[in-house]
């Protein structure tokens, strides 16, 4: 049955509204009547009947999140993130250097760490083992690659291909996380909450690092303050150890692998604090971007002559593209309408005013290319301001057309069209770089 045009239809008839959820409800079909009655007051707030009954749906529908009956999933993280740290700390001698140019920690850290969290994700969960052995694979196969492609390549490219790999290894890293967890077939639905779940961890990652670096620095002090100088060994096992526990510790903190990810709680503790921190963040940013765009013209040729000045502007882009994924409601039910209608209005405006500064950068990109040629540095950056922009347009056209289902879910689906997107990018670099310049 087509409960959203029956309730449209029926809108001000309270006893024909109530007849069709109890036939739905008969039927098994009452989560299809509750989105739709959602989708009708999203589109008529000021529609009582509606107000009604979404108060009453979110009450019903809103049950408190249980975690599922099992051994605690510290059992197995604890034990992996000390054996993380333990290979970090091995590696981390500066004796293992890559070409000179990086040290092997540095370069295959994230992949190494991708592989222990997916470890953690399928041996708790304990399903998913041959889509994780697939990304495992492919991503010790990626690492392979470049181990052994990149010193073929002659010395001048090596070092700008090395820094290319480093980036998009982590970017590959995460990517063998996510098909870990999600099926190759997983709809955005699915996508959406992985992706905001990995905002989380890698904020509570960053906690943890801020913690453990002034934990570390008050140990060294305190050593120091009695004439002890500490070994090298000992730093590095403080240090790069320590670094290796936090990827795996901060996944289990905010993630529990036995739920899918549209099932982990996203309505207290820290999941709720970063969600308000990144909306406070939203109106801030507008603000920014308007002085900055009304001072782009006094100083317009910045980016086609500075090159740094073009890094910080496709940095921004990617803080940008994160901002505006970390302010989407995974629920919708879990925001007010007037909330609802502020942050639709503040992404659809910083997505206009960004898209303004990337058209910009990517002129400025275009005219450096077109006078010194294409480079390493160059093609990459083409490409993932291409991409950027091209999120940026979908969401400015999603928000601005007539839709039958909630802008929201239009929003997760292009921020999950994106993270495909940038997979396919990330793969190009790795793969492609080693073999175009050599």
């Amino acid at each position: 049955m087509d409960y959203l045009n029956e309730i449209r239809n029926n809108a001000d008839t309270p006893g024909q509204i109530e007849e069709l959820y109890h036939n739905a409800q008969k039927a098994g079909q009452a989560e299809a009547f509750e989105k739709a009655m959602l989708s009708c007051f999203e589109e008529s707030p000021e529609n009582l009947l509606y107000a009604a009954w979404y108060f009453r749906l979110k009450k019903v529908s809103a049950p408190v999140m249980e975690k599922p009956k099992g051994v605690s999933v510290w059992l197995l993280a604890l034990p992996l993130a000390v054996l993380n740290g333990l290979v970090f700390w091995a590696i981390s001698d500066p004796k293992f250097m890559f070409l000179s140019f990086v040290p092997y920690v540095a370069l295959f850290g994230a992949p190494i760490a991708a592989l222990f969290m997916v470890g953690f994700l399928v041996l708790t969960a304990r399903r998913g083992y041959k889509q994780a052995l697939i990304a495992g694979g492919g991503l010790a196969a990626a690492c392979l690659y470049v181990l052994l492609i990149v010193p073929t390549q002659i010395s001048y490219y090596q070092s700008p291909t090395t820094t290319m790999m480093l980036i998009h290894l982590a970017l590959l890293a995460w990517v063998a996380v996510g098909i870990s967890v999600l099926s190759f077939r997983s709809t955005f639905q699915e996508r959406f909450p992985f992706l905001i779940k990995s905002i989380e961890v890698f904020i509570t990652g960053g906690l943890y690092l801020i913690a453990g670096s002034a934990f570390g620095m008050i140990t060294v002090g305190m050593f120091q303050a009695l004439s002890i100088q500490l070994p090298e060994v000992i730093i590095r096992l403080g240090a790069a150890g320590g670094a290796g526990l936090l990827p795996v510790i901060g996944l289990a903190s905010i993630y529990d692998p036995r739920l899918k990810p549209s099932e982990q709680d996203f309505r207290q503790g820290l999941s709720k604090f970063i969600a308000n921190m990144m909306r406070l963040l939203l109106p801030l940013t507008l603000i920014i971007l308007v002085i900055y765009i009304v001072v782009i013209p006094f100083n317009f040729m910045q980016p086609f002559k500075n090159r740094d000045v073009l890094i910080v502007y496709n940095a921004m882009l990617f803080g940008i593209i994160g901002l505006l994924l970390g302010v989407t409601p995974v629920r919708t039910e879990d925001i007010s309408p007037r909330i609802q209608k502020a942050l639709r209005t503040g992404i659809l405006v910083v997505s206009i005013l960004a898209i303004l500064v990337s058209l910009y950068a990517l002129s400025a990109i275009i005219y450096r290319t077109v006078l010194g040629g294409i480079t390493i540095n160059r093609l990459a950056v083409i490409g993932w301001n291409t991409l950027n922009t091209g999120i940026l347009v979908l969401l400015v056209a999603r928000l601005l057309r007539k839709k039958d289902r909630p802008w929201t879910q239009e929003l997760q689906s292009i921020f999950s069209l994106g993270a495909a997107g940038y997979t396919i990018w990330g793969l190009f670099i790795v793969l492609a770089i080693p073999l175009l310049f050599r």
